[in-house]
């Protein structure tokens, strides 16, 4: 009796002990820090990017009227002269509907007013009838010439000499009139399209200069402008310099850039690798005493794998540089390889 007490006091002691353990136990991520130290980085930012047409140099090309593409005689990245054929449409079934009935409807207009001016010659109806039957001939007769017109216009043309751009449509689609279906770039003017870092686009001061590399050709050039709107497909937000006419870059052409800001600024400066954005917010997590805390910062020139920050962030102070994407504000952290701990725990599973 006394070994039954006993037993059952010491499942009791380890249950409470488990149940003890499971309600303090807290997430606990692992990460690698590194501190935010004081000094000066030089205002020089390297930037990719490409040529494309620059804004008004581009003319589109579009349906007529409802049809088919049945061939498509300029792909993308084609040179085209003026007049030459990019595409060619046969009217659908409803354009072909719409045409005959026209006729039908033009035919019968026609012969209303013929009978209207008969009618009038013997007397038997007035200038207002036949007034009546010469509009509705004369608005049959135009509606008929319009859709006669379009339908002439199935070959789709290049209006202007230059490079298909883009052609937005394949051989079987059905378009709907109105519908674009390949732009030309004229190459009258072009522009440089440069990748940039949400967190970073909103520093770049009116009047910045960019410095354009392609190949051997180099040239600087003002920015023109900046679009903060983040690419899905990159995660990039987009900066613009407007190329001269003489800069004989072509389209597409890969481009490299280094943006100059002036002068140089003192800060606080972290790997690059801790900084992460929101929404084009930059932030970092900060540990202090083994807990990690989201901070906004403010970021300035960015460099050999370094950033500066000019606000929210003092000197000594641990900020994450890996192992960040799993954390939330006021999670437990500890530090470690984590590349060395996730090959153990793969060993162990196998």
């Amino acid at each position: 009796m006394t070994q039954r007490w006993i037993c059952a006091a010491f499942t009791l002691l380890a249950a409470c002990s488990a149940s003890d353990s499971e309600k303090t136990s807290e997430p606990v991520a692992l990460v690698q820090l590194a501190a935010a130290r004081p000094g000066t980085l030089g205002d020089a930012l390297a930037l990719y990017g490409a040529v494309e047409p620059g804004a008004g140099s581009e003319r589109t090309l579009s349906a007529p009227t409802e049809a088919i593409v049945t061939a498509i005689t300029a792909p993308a990245g084609t040179g085209v002269s003026a007049g030459a054929l990019v595409l060619q449409l046969n009217a659908s079934p409803q354009s072909a509907l719409d045409l005959a009935k026209a006729r039908s409807d033009g035919a019968a207009a026609d012969a209303a007013l013929a009978r209207a001016l008969r009618l009038k010659a013997d007397g038997l109806v007035g200038n207002a009838e036949v007034e009546a039957a010469r509009a509705a001939a004369s608005a049959a007769d135009a509606t008929l010439a319009s859709l006669r017109a379009r339908a002439g216009q199935l070959a789709m043309r290049a209006p202007v000499g230059g490079v298909v751009d883009a052609v937005l449509v394949k051989p079987g689609d059905l378009v709907a009139a109105g519908a674009p279906l390949a732009r030309i770039a004229t190459g009258r003017a072009v522009r440089a399209r440069f990748g940039i870092d949400p967190a970073l686009s909103a520093a770049i001061p009116p009047g910045a200069r960019i410095t354009i590399t392609a190949g051997a050709a180099a040239l600087t050039v003002p920015v023109s402008g900046v679009d903060r709107v983040v690419d899905p497909a990159t995660r990039l937000a987009a900066l613009f310099a407007n190329l001269p006419a003489g800069a004989q870059m072509a389209l597409g052409a890969p481009l490299a850039g280094t943006l100059q800001r002036p002068g140089a600024k003192r800060g606080t400066l972290i790997p690059y690798a801790a900084v992460q954005d929101d929404g084009g917010t930059p932030f970092v997590f900060v540990v202090q005493g083994g807990v990690a805390h989201r901070r906004e910062v403010s970021l300035g020139a960015q460099a050999s794998g370094q950033v500066l920050v000019t606000a929210g962030l003092a000197p000594g102070e641990q900020v994450v540089t890996q192992g960040g994407t799993a954390l939330d504000d006021g999670m437990k952290v500890r530090t470690g390889p984590i590349a060395d701990e996730k090959a153990d725990e793969k060993g162990a599973k196998e």
